[in-house]
């Protein structure tokens, strides 16, 4: 990596970094772990925050409830979902939230924006490879606190349904884990957007919206338009994000359609990290932190 100084008195720094012989991420799985744990930790220390978010959750749980069973109405069935699998696809989405994380995760826009992305830089890890480790860590902890609390409370108040195909429980975990990547690529792209635009509210914004209504965090996907559903899983990470894993759960498909969509989470996931290691890279051509 090199740094070269412009101006004079207080300039900026350009930045650029290769990166010949990375070692092999396989290699490194102590390093690997030792980071998800640290990213573990780390969120074990804001218990309040935990608790708060899982009241939240909770609160839109039982709103959301009721909403979707007045949609079901007298019929007891909407969109191929009957009653027990529209609150089970609430609650389980509603613990899921805080696992995924679609929302708040501004870690690289703000180290960007103080020009601590340097630091980053010159370590031997990966930046993709070692936030997705602290995410991972982050994922573990919320799964244990902000998953099991909602979802705990919703089986305790409704009558949830229950997998009846011993295959939904493995292939539920594995969907839940490409869910956690998928959306930690479309984070990482959304804050490195701070190398070129320092400011990254707008996306941010724009994020927010858009990859909760489209990843069937308000509304089961299967809502609309089956042309346009379809459409927005092939064409899009979004519902890879939260509507693939919570129509696993719930059995809405049989069970070579749902190893096809978790599959396609799959295709998805190598998609968007590899997308994040081009973007980083041409980050790094030309790194510009402004202030020195």
């Amino acid at each position: 990596m090199g740094l070269r100084m412009e101006g004079s008195g207080v300039g900026f720094i350009t930045a650029s970094a290769a990166r010949p012989g990375e070692p092999h991420l396989i290699r490194h799985i102590p390093t690997f772990l030792s980071i998800s744990r640290s990213g573990f930790h780390r969120h074990a220390t804001y218990r309040q925050a935990t608790v708060a978010a899982a009241a939240t959750n909770s609160m839109f749980g039982f709103i959301r409830s009721y909403l979707l069973l007045a949609v079901a109405g007298a019929a007891g069935v909407a969109a191929g979902y009957d009653a027990a699998q529209l609150l089970t696809y609430v609650w389980i989405g509603q613990g899921l939230l805080g696992v995924v994380a679609v929302w708040g995760w501004t870690d690289l826009a703000d180290r960007i924006r103080t020009g601590e992305v340097v630091t980053d830089l010159l370590r031997p890890v990966h930046p993709v490879t070692s936030y997705l480790a602290a995410d991972l860590g982050r994922a573990g902890h919320a799964l244990l606190t902000r998953f099991v609390i909602p979802v705990a409370l919703g089986a305790l108040v409704f009558d949830l349904s229950v997998p009846a195909r011993p295959l939904t429980y493995p292939l539920f975990t594995a969907s839940v884990l490409l869910a956690v990547v998928a959306s930690f690529g479309c984070r990482y792209l959304v804050n490195a957007a701070g190398f070129w635009l320092l400011d990254i509210r707008g996306v941010q914004i724009l994020w927010s919206l858009v990859g909760g209504v489209l990843s069937g965090l308000y509304f089961p996907l299967r809502f609309l338009p089956e042309w346009f559903a379809v459409a927005l899983w092939v064409a899009t990470p979004f519902p890879s994000i939260l509507q693939t894993p919570l129509d696993v759960i719930v059995e809405r498909d049989p069970a070579a359609t749902q190893v096809g969509l978790v599959g396609l989470q799959a295709v998805w996931v190598v998609a968007l990290l590899g997308l994040c290691r081009l973007v980083q890279r041409r980050a790094e051509r030309r790194l510009v932190i402004q202030g020195g």
